[in-house]
């Protein structure tokens, strides 16, 4: 009757002994998915991510290509990436031809908190806003003939400092006057890619925005979002940046100002 004694006294070590191999396996087969999955992912898709979130603002895709190793194609990485966040929390977008990572569209109202203060647009300063961007560039007279009133010192004053415009250059015409674009901060505001997706004739009238009869040979201009002057520019002058309004004038006769 001694022998079960001592079998069954050397079946409790046995029993931890397995127990060890098997958490031992489970480690050794957690490390290598993780090594398999390091190693499955392209290092160029790594490098990208890491440059564009550590990032402040977005980056264009000739910067990007200057930080990778030589023979990558910075465009397919990059769509490659796109493809990889598009159903993530954050998605990698391209806004004026430049790349960053921003949060999902769907999950925005998770940041609402974080809106400090909502200026609304007069109606005057919208309409000079939609012309400087599809005239651009364009003069304050110019604006003022689009519209057909004068515009007020304050309703450009209120533009430039939302940053959506600037000041471009000045005319080659009496008086040199100066001549205004929108930025980059326009295109991000407005999640544009380029200013070329601005909505057209079509869509404005399909919004509401535009009288279904309009006259004759109407068209909507077809802006352009290339930063270097017109011939009829010259380039701004230093103390131009400070003197981009002209002084206050009489208020508008009809309209809003």
């Amino acid at each position: 009757m001694a022998s079960p004694a001592r079998t069954t006294a050397h079946i409790a070590p046995v029993e931890d002994s397995v127990e060890e191999s098997v958490v031992e396996t489970s480690v050794v087969d957690s490390e290598q998915e993780s090594s398999s999955e390091a190693a499955a992912r392209p290092e160029e898709l790594r490098l990208l991510e890491a440059l564009l979130f550590a990032s402040t603002e977005p980056l264009e895709e000739s910067a990007l290509a200057k930080r990778m190793p030589e023979g990558v194609d910075v465009k397919v990485a990059l769509a490659q990436l796109q493809a990889d966040y598009a159903m993530r929390g954050v998605n990698l977008v391209r806004v004026a031809n430049k790349w960053t990572f921003r949060t999902a569209g769907d999950l925005a109202w998770l940041m609402t908190r974080e809106s400090v203060e909502t200026r609304r647009l007069s109606r005057a300063a919208i309409e000079m806003l939609a012309i400087i961007a599809y005239h651009q560039p364009v003069t304050r007279a110019e604006i003022e003939e689009i519209r057909g009133v004068v515009t007020s010192k304050g309703t450009l004053d209120v533009l430039l400092e939302t940053g959506w415009i600037r000041p471009r250059g000045r005319r080659k015409t009496p008086g040199r006057p100066l001549t205004f674009g929108t930025t980059e901060a326009f295109l991000s505001q407005f999640s544009l890619e380029a200013l070329g997706d601005l909505p057209g004739l079509d869509e404005l009238k399909g919004a509401g925005l535009l009288d279904t009869r309009l006259p004759g040979g109407f068209a909507v201009p077809s802006p352009s979002d290339d930063p270097a002057l017109r011939e009829d520019e010259d380039p701004l002058e230093p103390g131009d940046l400070e003197l981009a309004l002209a002084p206050a004038v009489e208020p508008e006769k009809s309209g809003e100002s």
